[in-house]
Parts: C-alpha cells; structure tokens; sequence
C-alpha cells in the first residue's frame, strides 16, 4: 500500500463497521515520517491542534483521530468494544491507510494505546512518544507505592449512567473536576462542549469500564521502538515511582523528560512536546526500517547510554 496521495488529506477511515474521523494537517508531500497522534480522556483529537502546528512547520504531517467512543460513526454501545486489543487495531487500520511506519505520539488514555500498540506491532511504529501515563507495567506495580489512591476515579467510573447522569444535570461539577487537576477553564469548557454534550463521554468511560474485562492476552510486553516518555511532577493522577520505572519496559533508546505543571501537558506546554517528539522522530529518521521481533517479557532497563533523564525540576 502507498501513502495517500499527496493532493489528498485522509478525513476519516474505517475498521470493520465502523468510522473514524481523522484531523490531517501539515504538507502533503513531507520527507519524513508521519506523526500519529492519540488523545486521551475525556477530550478528542482536537485538543492536539497546539503541538500539530508546531510538527506541520517542522515539516512532518500529522494524523490525529477521534478515537473509539468519540467519533460519531465508532461509538459501539457494549464495554466489551473497548478493550485494548480493538483500541489498538484501530490504529493499525489507520496506519494502514497511512501506508507506512509512523512516530506515534499518545496522551493519557491514547498513551495507554501507545505503548500497547508498540509492543506489539513494533514493524509499524518508527519512535514511541508517551505523555503523562507510563508503561502499563510500571502503572500496576506501582499500585502499592501510592498509585492506588491516585487512581481512585477508576472505581467511580465503573459506575453505569451515574458519571453520564452527574455530567449532565450538574456540568458545573464536572468542568468544576477538571480545573480541579490543572485543566485550564478553557479546556474544560472544550470537553464539555466536544465531549459531553456530543455525546462522547459513555465512550470514553468505557475504557474504564472495559478494563475489568482485560484477560490475559491484553498484557502490554516491553517496547523495542525507540522511546520518550514525558511525565508532569504536579499531575494529580500519576505519580513519581511509576514514571521513574518505567525505562524498565522499554529496550531500545529511551529518554524520559520531566516538566513542571498539571496532567494536561499537550494544552498547557505544546512546545515542549512538540519538542521531544521531533527530538525523538529526528533520531531514528536516517535509521533504516526494519523488522523487529516482539517479546513480551518485562526487563530492566540497561543503564548508560540507551537511558537518559532530562528534568526541568527537582526531584520531589
């Protein structure tokens, strides 16, 4: 398959029934590698618009889509339709559409689906840019080290319709919750209009709700696509020891960045991540393609020269 034509933009794409719709932007007939990019909960592909900008005048094109639960033509009713495993084929279709290898950049539940979708199709993904949440590996075995609390809201998202119900006959408590960790007001206005009022939000929840359903096979392995993995000391949601652990599950180059500043990193620092996803696109882009095995077993990582950390703050 080949990539798009270079007179066409991709709006939207499909996987079995459904249809997904796509933010496209940036020159069409770039040099380099595409940049996808996946958004997290509760907001949408268009909360990417900020570092998009800076990846386009950059010279690389850049794919965002509205994923499972929030495009209008991929919100599958059953909690079931939200495992990993179809959140990742997802991509993999879009991918495929694309035509070739992609740096891959994911936030909060869409970095979720980024390092899953690395471990397990490292022949599709070029560099693996994380944001906010770490490698699910290190995510649970930090649990005992305080990340239990922290994530206390999984277990009220379980509830059915209660969260919708809240969300709409008292929003002010909901956008209240959001500015709460560190959303700006105008952010929080953005989701409730794009994602509650559109009718996204049981979508998104279903991430959480499908969670329980989680067997086996959706173990995520470690990564072996070169990594960065950004983190924020003042996000309310994930905490230190995982972020610091996280270099342990990926074997290949890796770097973590940590910033100041609240969860929602890509709204409030664009530059920044817009920054270290060309640093880690621009390292591999001269580096031939090509096959990589994938093993599933967690490892340390190696010290030296494959992990590097660059903080902008001091450790807590």
């Amino acid at each position: 398959m080949t990539v798009p034509s270079s007179s066409t933009r991709v709006t939207t794409f499909d996987r079995d029934d459904l249809t997904f719709d796509v933010i496209d932007s940036g020159p069409l007939d770039a040099s380099t590698s595409p940049v996808v990019l996946l958004h997290g909960f509760p907001q949408r592909a268009a909360s990417w618009s900020a570092v998009t900008e800076r990846l386009n005048a950059a010279g690389y094109r850049t794919f965002a889509p509205d994923q499972r639960g929030y495009s209008p033509g991929a919100r599958p009713t059953a909690r079931g339709a939200y495992r990993i495993d179809d959140l990742t084929e997802d991509i993999v279709a879009l991918i495929d559409v694309i035509g070739e290898p992609v740096h891959l950049v994911g936030h909060d539940w869409g970095a979720m689906v980024a390092w899953a979708l690395a471990a397990r199709r490292p022949d599709l993904i070029r560099s693996l840019t994380a944001i906010s949440v770490p490698h699910p590996g290190a995510f649970i075995a930090a649990m005992p080290r305080g990340q239990i609390l922290r994530s206390f809201y999984m277990g009220v998202f379980q509830l059915p319709v209660l969260p919708e119900l809240a969300a709409r006959r008292a929003p002010g408590l909901m956008r209240k919750s959001l500015i709460a960790t560190g959303m700006s007001a105008a952010e929080a206005d953005r989701v409730m209009t794009d994602t509650v009022e559109d009718g996204a939000l049981t979508g998104g929840l279903n991430y959480y709700r499908a969670m329980p359903l989680y067997g086996r096979s959706s173990s995520v392995g470690r990564v072996r696509v070169p990594t960065t993995y950004v983190w924020s000391s003042g996000d309310v949601a994930l905490g230190r020891h995982a972020a610091m652990t996280t270099g342990g599950y990926v074997r290949a180059p890796y770097r973590l960045i940590v910033l100041p500043g609240s969860h929602w990193i890509p709204d409030q620092q664009p530059q920044a991540v817009a920054d270290a996803v060309l640093e880690r696109a621009r390292s591999v882009e001269d580096a031939p393609l090509r096959a990589t095995s994938v093993d599933d077993t967690p490892q340390p990582a190696v010290a030296g020269s494959d992990e590097s950390v660059r903080s902008s703050t001091s450790p807590e």
